[in-house]
């Protein structure tokens, strides 16, 4: 048994917080090589994700925006490396034995969360237990490496085992008791070097245990051993990452030959686009295309093991690989997508040319039965999201995607295959990386968002935005421009309102569209006066609804108000 006071806090912490990255870096390799879904950690934030309250992911996404699995990642290190591995450090100090079983727990919590992803199987299980014992090796070494017994006669002063002068009885010379310090020189404190240490440099703290031994704390030792496995840790969370099959899906998806689409999209209209500076583009490149969805890390699909299954209240199960699927006829298409997260004003939609099967094809061939009113999708990082049927099958371009703006889907946005429904927001409707369609009923089953507080059933609200000038911006007196984008997937966008300090609505100027299911600039001039001035902005759709000024927070099916900002004009 040793004694924490021999070897310092930081110490302590230090050994187990190498412990704990050489744990996480060798179970990230792996489950590189071993092909499992994610590492430990991964499965521990994905659980978080799963229990944590509608209303906190909310305030992620608010915050954050696309980095709020970033951040839910690295508070997951922070909580493991920053609190549990210096606790286990610690222990192992104390006695190694408490050291294991504190990696025992944690082996534990981490086996638990990987088991309840879907489809866990044993390739699931093998990064964590071969990491825990990475782990656990690397924290007895480094306890070896760090303390050892100094025999009590190898640093008694020579007076001290001279004849007559030893322990025995009759002896004229008391023995150093456990509780009483020896001198700074016997006990390698303040000695010769005047450092703390001895003629070695090797600190040994007075502190005696059974059989009056003299255990010593070798910092040297500790600091270029724990090196060493800072080396491991790094290395290894870096190749396993690397090696987790990103770059083979990635080579994968430049070879995929896009076959050309039965039915082409329209040519986009030459008024579509104003060109107007800071005012987005009619079509979102790729690179810019919001990204919100539950994975934290993109899975890494290789497409040639990817298979899609259609079955559930269907008159014949289907299952389709990715060759089949590009060898159906395809069809392109331009809509955009939204996501219910999206305050009003706010950057989560985008607009894109998108190519791919038309989904009410593939489930004509799987035969629907009566009564069928829902499709649980589930993509393979194990999200569910329920789609009604009725709107696959009402003659909208409802997409299995293959392909965004005329290149194979890029790996964040849903490779190999996605769903794009035009009409509904993401969370009802877009499930990226589609693995799996039950189909049933929404009595029935429930998708991952409607028990957290979310609607079943999502069709998107129609917003406008002004995206020229920004809040906040400082405009120059005159003539100016004021500009944005307006939505109503799959009705369309018939006029966009803008007004100033609440004075009159003036009809802005449309932009040209191909049809419904994207979304509208528009923009309209403005004699600016000196002073600060409200704009605010309201859209109607093709059915002759205006969009409500009433304000409503994205929960629990879409945001709803007038996009009101505010510049200073000089």
């Amino acid at each position: 048994m040793q004694s924490n006071s021999v070897v310092p806090a930081w110490a302590r912490a230090l050994m187990g917080l190498v412990a704990g990255g050489v744990a996480l870096g060798i179970a990230q390799l792996v489950a590189a090589f071993a092909g499992a879904k994610s590492s430990p950690v991964v499965a521990v934030g994905d659980a978080a994700i799963d229990l944590t309250p509608a209303p906190v992911k909310d305030f992620a996404i608010r915050a954050f925006g696309e980095n709020d699995k970033t951040v839910l990642i690295a508070g997951v290190l922070i909580v493991v490396l920053g609190g549990i591995a210096p606790l286990i450090g610690t222990l192992a100090v104390r006695r190694l034995a408490y050291g294991y079983a504190g990696l025992a727990v944690f082996a534990a919590i981490g086996l638990a969360a990987v088991l309840t992803r879907p489809d866990a199987g044993i390739p699931d299980v093998l990064p964590t237990v071969v990491g825990v014992a990475a782990g656990a090796w690397t924290l007895g070494w480094l306890v070896r490496r760090a303390t050892a017994i100094q025999p009590a006669s190898a640093t008694q002063p020579a007076s001290a085992r001279q004849p007559g002068s030893g322990t025995g009885p009759g002896s004229a010379t008391e023995p150093p008791s456990a509780t009483q310090p020896r001198s700074a020189t016997e006990s390698g404190g303040a000695g010769e070097d005047g450092n703390g240490g001895g003629r070695d440099g090797v600190e040994r703290p007075a502190v005696m245990l059974a059989g009056a031994d003299l255990w010593t704390f070798d910092r040297r030792r500790l600091l270029t051993g724990a090196a060493g496995g800072a080396v491991v840790a790094i290395g290894g969370a870096v190749l396993g990452q690397a090696l987790g099959g990103r770059r083979a899906v990635d080579a994968a998806r430049v070879r995929v030959a896009l076959p050309r689409p039965a039915t082409p999209a329209k040519p986009i209209p030459a008024g579509a686009d104003f060109h107007i500076r800071g005012l987005s583009p009619f079509i979102t490149n790729n690179r810019d295309f919001y990204r919100v969805d539950t994975a934290l890390v993109v899975p890494q699909v290789d497409p040639d093991a990817w298979k899609l299954r259609i079955h559930g209240l269907v008159d014949r199960p289907v299952e389709l690989t990715y060759q089949e699927l590009l060898g159906m006829p395809l069809t392109e298409a331009d809509v955009t997508l939204t996501c219910v997260s999206n305050e009003v004003g706010g950057e989560y939609v985008g607009n894109a040319r998108w190519l791919g099967v038309r989904m009410a094809e593939v489930l004509r061939r799987a035969g629907l039965r009566s009564g069928a009113d829902m499709l649980l999708s589930t993509s393979a990082d194990g999200f569910t999201c329920g789609t009604p049927v009725d709107v696959i099958m009402d003659g909208r371009d409802a997409l299995f995607a293959i392909a965004m703006n005329g290149e194979a889907l890029p790996v964040a946005h849903g490779f190999p295959v996605r769903q794009v429904v035009p009409g509904l927001y993401g969370y009802v409707s877009a499930t990226k990386w589609v693995v799996d369609i039950k189909v049933t009923r929404f009595d029935q089953d429930e998708a991952y968002w409607t028990p957290r507080g979310w609607a079943a059933k999502g069709p998107i609200k129609t917003q406008s935005r002004i995206d020229v000038p920004k809040s906040g911006d400082s405009v120059k007196a005159g003539r100016a421009t004021i500009a944005g984008v307006a939505w109503a997937q799959h009705t369309g966008v018939d006029a966009v309102e803008v007004r100033v300090d609440q004075g009159q609505w003036r009809q802005a100027r449309l932009a040209e569209v191909p049809g419904p299911d994207t979304w509208r600039q528009w923009s309209i001039d403005w004699d600016a006066t000196a002073g600060q001035h409200t704009i605010q902005v309201r859209a109607t759709d093709a059915a002759g609804r205006t969009q409500t000024e009433q304000e409503a927070p994205p929960a629990p099916d879409g945001a709803t108000g007038w996009h009101t900002i505010t510049v200073n004009v000089t």
